[in-house]
């Protein structure tokens, strides 16, 4: 078992961390949000109150951290993971960010003489608290096949993606993919309730015909069908619409780069953008499903107590 460094304790992380615990490893936590490592403390983790204490000794390194900027201040700072990491540590950033950041720390990675691999998650915090990501691993073969076996307690699978960067592209397009199909279960909901249809009815079949998709499985926007869904909690996040907006952000900005047209995806970031502007901007995604109605009124949703 590996002494483990674990930056960035937040809802994907305290539970991942914790599956790391149970798995046998030492994990070292830290966090700028206290209650991010009192929860994390709750599963097993022993927490620093400085980076620079949470690193000492530490194996692997893995990072959680919610932007490109995030992740480039952790690791490239005066007081950041290359500065102060054992040299033989391997790092893991797990973050979702953009392929040219993720490019940059694994330059700036190997220049300083580090193993370091990105490898973002798939699988939401259910798969986080149940153990069945999907890892994507972008980098060199040794360190992705060494990475693979410490997120092992915490995986459902793990992808070896390729080269440098690959790890990001792919769960860019993969989020991108997920939030278009949001979309596509957010109108459903909506015109089969105003159909007549009983929604418990409606969802089984969709779930075992040509309409079924993991964001209906999982975030599917009417409360009592799915127990993930925020639906059930006055949608209350479990992805935040900042998140997504965030990540469908990072898909419209590789399209820019490929030139690849994504009419869809700039749908669903309307629709993200729509709900930050109106300050629901710590809501579950899953409420762009209030767009489809006419009056903004959907089941689950009680905006007089947001």
């Amino acid at each position: 078992m590996s002494t483990v460094t674990w930056i960035g304790l937040g809802h994907m992380g305290a539970p991942m961390s914790a599956n790391l615990v149970k798995a046998g490893h030492d994990v070292r936590g830290f966090d700028l949000s206290e209650p991010a490592m009192a929860a994390a403390r709750e599963g097993g983790v022993q927490t620093f109150a400085t980076m620079k204490e949470a690193l000492e000794g530490a194996e692997v390194v893995i990072t959680m951290l919610p932007k490109g900027e995030h992740s480039r201040a952790v690791y490239l700072g005066e007081d950041g993971v290359f500065a102060l990491a054992p040299k033989d540590a391997l790092l893991v950033d797990s973050s979702t960010i953009d392929v040219a950041t993720a490019e940059d720390l694994h330059r700036a990675a190997a220049e300083a003489g580090f193993a370091f691999v990105d490898a973002p998650v798939s699988g939401g915090i259910s798969g986080a608290a149940a153990g069945t990501l999907t890892f994507m691993i972008g980098g060199e073969e040794d360190p992705a096949r060494r990475a693979a076996t410490v997120v092992e307690p915490m995986a459902g699978r793990v992808v070896h993606t390729g080269a440098a960067g690959t790890g990001q592209a792919a769960k860019i397009v993969n989020n991108m993919m997920l939030f278009i199909c949001l979309e596509a279960c957010s109108e459903g909901s909506v015109l089969a309730d105003r159909l007549g249809l009983d929604p418990k009815v409606f969802w089984e079949i969709a779930s075992v015909s040509s309409g079924n998709s993991w964001a209906l499985q999982t975030w599917y926007p009417v409360p009592g069908m799915t127990e993930s869904a925020a639906a059930n909690n006055n949608f209350d996040a479990t992805f935040s619409a900042t998140l997504a907006a965030k990540d469908i952000g990072l898909a419209l900005a590789a399209g820019e780069q490929t030139d690849v047209n994504l009419p869809a995806a700039r749908l669903v970031a309307e629709r993200f953008q729509e709900l930050i502007d109106e300050g629901l901007a710590d809501k579950d995604c899953s409420l762009i499903a209030k767009y489809a109605a006419p009056d903004g009124t959907i089941p689950g949703w009680n905006p007089d107590t947001k």
